[in-house]
């Protein structure tokens, strides 16, 4: 199957699961308050419908512009901009006329359901799949700066052990990217000395200005001898498999990142390798370096390899069910905050984030081009935390206005009146429009400058 194709179903998949429940959760709350719902909707029916039917007072439908979907509840201003029935006396079936703690447990039950969706998924996610991890403190001799520029900016060296971010300790190395991009400081250890850098303001931006450097950091790939290339200029060399690289012309020369530039220097020349047999022995093999900087030999680049080398350790961890609780929730609780971090730094126009904001295209492009079930679970859980934190934001047209005015209401006892909504509801429409429109441009700007 087409992975473009691949991507679309799970993209559509998830959508439509996460609108459905985030709608029911406005729903079930507004029938418990005997509150009348006149439409429940998947995606937007202007115009026309794919599909519906009544049952009872509500109608049921699929529309056809999949930008999200709504429940229209009478005697409320809602996206519809249906204000007919607010000309006429207020009805006890009506929104308007229910007490405002329960116009509130409304308008938050769609942001509830997202949150708890998302908790039951990582959960679920924690009892099926486990996880896998590389503590962090376990990388033998630190981490690789991949790309120079980008560690100059942190004040990265390769070598360096990266101990914390904003002062929270990294368990595992694979968080240690959205760590940084998220945080404001990072501390690291380097030569047995403990150091604190900043993170410039505008790194985001910096690597979503050049997206080929964003892993910028990764873990030192040692020299093990795989296999002799059959045309290899050292082919009857010394050299066995699971043979580690020790020095190269008595220069330390233990990871690629040591090698590379001895050989570089070394183009064409003999060089003598110091190599560490798999029973503790050290070997002088004489070696050829080819025009090309090579050695004609093929390395071991298994994670398993490597750990059992012991260069890391990689953790898996499995739960029994009681278990898997409250480790999902930790990575429900951790996801909720990452995201609130990228928020504020989209926010502060000084960190260039703004830029990566997407539309559509973005959130597709999260799913795999294959179809994996973990993966799928994983994205949806985290897309089901982005609409419930979105749809908090205190914009009119969004469930965060609606309650921002209900909290007003019920903390001065006044209640907007129903012109000031309906205008502040309109201008919540354009807004979001307008942040719509810009996410999607920019998923049109990357997809053209890509070109």
């Amino acid at each position: 199957m087409d992975p473009i194709l691949i991507k679309t179903i799970q993209f559509f998949l998830s959508l439509s699961l996460l609108i459905v429940l985030h709608e029911l959760g406005h729903f079930i709350p507004a029938k418990l308050f005997k509150t009348r719902v006149e439409k429940f909707y998947l995606f937007f029916d202007i115009k026309f419908s794919l599909f519906k039917k009544k049952i009872g007072e509500t109608v049921y439908g699929i529309g056809w512009l999949p930008l999200g979907g709504y429940v229209k509840i009478a005697g409320m201003i809602d996206e519809s901009m249906d204000t007919e029935a607010l000309k006429e006396e207020p009805k006890e079936w009506e929104f308007r006329s229910k007490p405002a703690w329960q116009r509130l447990i409304i308008m938050i039950g769609g942001v509830t359901v997202n949150f708890i969706l998302a908790f039951i998924i990582y959960i679920g996610l924690a009892y099926t799949y486990g996880e896998q991890i590389i503590p962090a403190d376990s990388l033998k001799d630190g981490v690789r700066v991949v790309e120079q520029e980008i560690g100059d900016q942190l004040g990265i060296k390769t070598g360096d052990k990266i101990l914390a971010v904003d002062g929270n300790k990294i368990e595992d190395f694979n968080t240690v990217f959205m760590e940084i991009i998220n945080g404001n400081s990072i501390t690291i250890e380097r030569d047995g000395q403990v150091m604190e850098k900043e993170i410039p303001v505008d790194f985001i931006s910096t690597l979503i200005d050049d997206k080929d450097k964003a892993r910028f950091l990764s873990f030192r790939q040692p020299f093990i001898v795989q296999e002799i290339a059959p045309d290899s200029p050292n082919k009857g060399a010394d050299l066995q498999k699971n043979d580690v690289l020790v020095a190269i012309n008595s220069q330390p020369a233990t990871y690629m990142d040591e090698v590379v530039p001895i050989l570089e220097a070394n183009k064409g020349k003999k060089v003598t390798l110091t190599i560490k047999r798999e029973n503790g022995a050290t070997k002088k093999v004489d070696a050829q370096v080819s025009d090309d900087a090579k050695i004609g030999v093929a390395i071991a680049t298994t994670m398993k390899e490597y750990e059992r080398m012991g260069y890391f350790r990689i953790e898996t961890r499995k739960y029994s069910f009681m278990q898997a609780i409250p480790a999902g929730i930790d990575r429900g609780v951790g996801t909720v905050t990452g995201y609130l971090k990228q928020l504020k730094k989209i926010f502060n126009p000084d960190t260039g984030a703004y830029k990566g904001v997407g539309g559509f295209a973005a959130i597709g492009g999260l799913f795999p081009d294959s179809w994996d079930w973990e993966i799928f679970w994983s994205t949806t859980a985290f897309l089901s935390i982005m609409l419930a934190v979105l749809n908090l934001l205190p914009i009119p047209a969004l469930d965060g206005g609606h309650v921002m005015f209900l909290l007003y209401e019920i903390v001065t006892g006044r209640k907007p009146s129903d012109k000031f909504l309906e205008y502040a509801q309109m201008i919540g429409f354009f807004l979001l429009l307008a942040l719509i429109l810009f996410a999607n441009g920019n998923d049109l700007y990357r997809w053209l400058t890509d070109k």
